[in-house]
């Protein structure tokens, strides 16, 4: 993929798909930067990296804990980006939560609230700083992780896939306002992710059937990278069979 050397920021870069993300793109030469919560996090994923860093030339991970429903902020660290670095190329969305299993009237509001804050929020405050740098210097890729209950409305899920519904239409709106610009914006939805914490809290079910994160990173390599020039406001499925 074409990102060798470019400037990357994955929000979530230490969860169970951001992870993945992360090292995808140290793989493939990118200067990544992630954002995390808890420090053991990244601690984590830079020891899982190192191998990466040492054969991938030009590649470098950096972590930051910063709050991304914040706008403050997250102004405050994509303007940290751009002065190590020079430009923001890509930023890539793995931030999130899942509530579900309520029916829509005994659903709690702070919950509903929740699900908005890190399934919308979070993605409106990174894409809109983000865009401000990247149509100032003409180029970047923006993937935000959305979901397939955003189109796939289940019961027991009204909350998330509200949140979910509204980021892919946030996102192509973006994808719109930024025609002509030489920035791109996209949403990939994925089914449900085969990941420990899934596993653990759905021990019958079929983990054959759910996409892997490192599958889903190499689609969101390609929808950052230069080969993927055409796409613009496409929201991708990934999720296979399942």
């Amino acid at each position: 993929m074409s990102v060798q050397r470019k400037v990357v920021l994955v929000a979530g870069g230490t969860g169970g798909l951001g992870s993945a993300v992360s090292l995808a793109f140290v793989e493939a030469g990118a200067r990544v930067n992630v954002t995390f919560q808890r420090p053991g996090d990244v601690e984590e994923l830079k020891k899982v990296a190192s191998a990466k860093l040492v054969a991938a030339d030009g590649a470098s991970l950096d972590g930051f804990n910063v709050d991304v429903t914040d706008e403050v902020a997250v102004s405050k660290l994509i303007d940290g980006i751009v002065e190590r670095h020079g430009r923001l190329d890509c930023l890539v969305n793995a931030v999130g939560g899942y509530a579900g299993g309520t029916k829509l009237w005994e659903l709690e509001t702070k919950v509903f609230e929740q699900q908005l804050a890190l399934n919308l929020r979070a993605g409106f405050v990174l894409a809109r700083a983000a865009a401000r740098i990247m149509v100032k210097q003409g180029s970047g890729a923006i993937v935000n992780v959305a979901s397939k209950a955003a189109v796939d409305h289940a019961a027991g899920a009204s909350a998330y896939a509200a949140s979910k519904a509204a980021a892919v239409a946030m996102i192509d709106c973006l994808a719109a306002d930024l025609k002509g610009t030489g920035v791109r914006a996209n949403s990939i939805l994925p089914s449900i992710i085969d990941t420990p914490a899934n596993r653990k809290s759905m021990p019958k079910a079929d983990f054959a059937k759910w996409p892997k994160s490192e599958e889903i990173a190499r689609a969101i390599l390609f929808l950052c990278g230069d080969e993927a020039k055409l796409v613009q406001g496409a929201s991708v499925p990934v999720y296979g069979d399942s």
